[in-house]
Order: C-alpha cells, then sequence, then structure tokens
C-alpha cells in the first residue's frame, strides 16, 4: 500500500473484563526454546511459511494473530508532525486478553519509538520479527510502496534487525515479513543470506484503512481455519478500528476453542506434526 502502517504502544495493562484463556496461552518463560525455523528451499531460496499444517482433526485448534508496525524510511517528517505509527490501545487489549502475538516490526519504527519497542520485545507475551527497515517494496509492483534495489536487500534486512536489537528487544525471533507481502524469487534469494523464514499469512484481516471495526471481525472470523496465521496492523492512523475487532475477534475465537499461539508456535506445531507448513501465500495485502 502507498502509505505505511505501522506501531504498537508498550503502555500499561488496562483493566478490563475479559474471557479467561487456557492455561497452555499463559505467557512462556523467558527461558523458553529457541524459535524453530524452515529449511531454505531449492535454488537457495528463504523458506516460505502461511500456516501450520493439518486440519485441527488431532485438536490443535490453534491461531497466530500477527501485527504489523510499519513505519516507511521517509515518514519521520510526518512522525515530527503529529503523526502517530503506534496504537497503545491495541497493545493494552493484547495484554489484558493475554493473547500471545508475533509484531513483525520495521527499523524505522523501532528507532521512532524505542522504548516502546523494548518493552513489546520484553514482554514474554509477544515476540518480535523483522519487517524490513524501510518498509519499500522487495517486488514490484507492490501497493505504490518505493521499490528496493536487489543490491540492497540483505543490508535492509540486516539493519533492521539491528535497529530493533539496539532499542533493546531481546524477544526477537529469525522470521522476515515482506513489505506489502510482495516477493519473488530474487527476494526470497536476497533475504535467504540473512537466514530467515519468510512469513505469509491465510487471513488476511481487511484492516488496513477499515473505518468499521464488524467487518474486520467477520473477515477474520470467517477465515480462520485450525492452523491459522492471520495478517493485522497497528497503528492509529491508518488501521483505527483493530483495536476494538480484535476485542471481538478473541473471545468469539475461544468460544470455538481455538488457542492463542505466536507464529514460532505455529512453526513448532507443524515440526511436530512431521510438516514445516504450508508455503506460498494467498497473495499480497497491504501490510
Amino acid at each position: 500500500m502507498a502509505a505505511a502502517l505501522a506501531g504498537c504502544d508498550a503502555s500499561g495493562h488496562r483493566p478490563g473484563t475479559a474471557p479467561r484463556p487456557s492455561p497452555a496461552e499463559a505467557a512462556p518463560s523467558p527461558a523458553a526454546p529457541a524459535a524453530p525455523t524452515m529449511a531454505p528451499g531449492p535454488g537457495g531460496l528463504a523458506p516460505v511459511f502461511t500456516r501450520a499444517a493439518g486440519d485441527g482433526s488431532t485438536g490443535a485448534k490453534t491461531v497466530a494473530l500477527t501485527f504489523d508496525a510499519d513505519m516507511t524510511a521517509d515518514q519521520g517528517p510526518r512522525a515530527a508532525g503529529g503523526e502517530r505509527f503506534d496504537n497503545p490501545a491495541l497493545i493494552d487489549a493484547l495484554r489484558t486478553l493475554k493473547v500471545p502475538s508475533t509484531v513483525f516490526m520495521t527499523g524505522r519504527w523501532a528507532e521512532e519509538y524505542p522504548a516502546q519497542a523494548k518493552a513489546i520485545g520484553t514482554d514474554p507475551l509477544f515476540e518480535v520479527a523483522n519487517h524490513s527497515y524501510s518498509h519499500y517494496a522487495f517486488s514490484s509492483p507492490c501497493y505504490g510502496l518505493p521499490q528496493i534495489a536487489a543490491e540492497d536487500m540483505l543490508a535492509d534486512v540486516r539493519r533492521a534487525f539491528a535497529a530493533i536489537e539496539k532499542a533493546g528487544a531481546r524477544n526477537v525471533v529469525p522470521y522476515f515479513r515482506f513489505p506489502g507481502g510482495c516477493y519473488d524469487d530474487a527476494a526470497l534469494r536476497a533475504v535467504a543470506q540473512a537466514e530467515v523464514t519468510a512469513v505469509q499469512w491465510d487471513v488476511v484481516s481487511g484492516d488496513a484503512f477499515a473505518t468499521d471495526a464488524d467487518a474486520v471481525a467477520e473477515q477474520v472470523l470467517d477465515g480462520v481455519r485450525p492452523g491459522s496465521l492471520a495478517v493485522l496492523h497497528c497503528t492509529r492512523s491508518a488501521a483505527p478500528v483493530t483495536e476494538e475487532a480484535v476485542r471481538r475477534i478473541v473471545p468469539e475465537l475461544r468460544r470455538r476453542g481455538y488457542r492463542f499461539v505466536k507464529v514460532s508456535d505455529l512453526m513448532r506445531q507443524s515440526a511436530a506434526a512431521g510438516a514445516e507448513g504450508v508455503s506460498g501465500g494467498p497473495g499480497p495485502d497491504s501490510s
């Protein structure tokens, strides 16, 4: 998409009433095992994970909600002018509802909000993954995003990891989400050198620029299947109804018997089932 999406905040826990999560959803120990990755693909391409394998027949009704913290490299003046690339209420909601989540963070966002990046990245409820430094497109066309040169892709990914870690995030996993979900073989070959697993999704929330929280919630609820991976955003300016939608999505999915997990847990579930997950993706989203 033309405008970058961004933002998660690390504000305190807001009191409120929420459905009780299952014990398995409790925040993991800081000493949790290393995040799993997938084996490289043919021809030196980075592997792509979209959802956990399996149909839920074994009782593994899990789903991963992921949130893209987007900010492009040239949006500093907009942030300086007062535009907010964060969403404190959304992170509050995830904490209140006790929803383990994976935040795909751009390096530029981590530089803009280092305290928030640190708070999210040291909270055991969350894990932080890489969403590029610049939020420029790794293939084109891609929602009007500026395109990064092929020879700069690897450096961009590494620069994002460096910015995230400099901010103080510690729960950082070796996963990468392409801006807009746009990629080709050249992009997969470039990021493979960073030893990352590319992570896509099978459920598009439609929260980018949405104004109807009920419609976003319905789209997610209609799309989720056992092992699903949903893409959402956390920004006040470009995804203003996500928090409200999440407050509807979470209790309803729990009522249906789903358990919320991080991407690393979903990938571990696939490995335990003897399959590394479903590769490929449903096509780009305005992430």
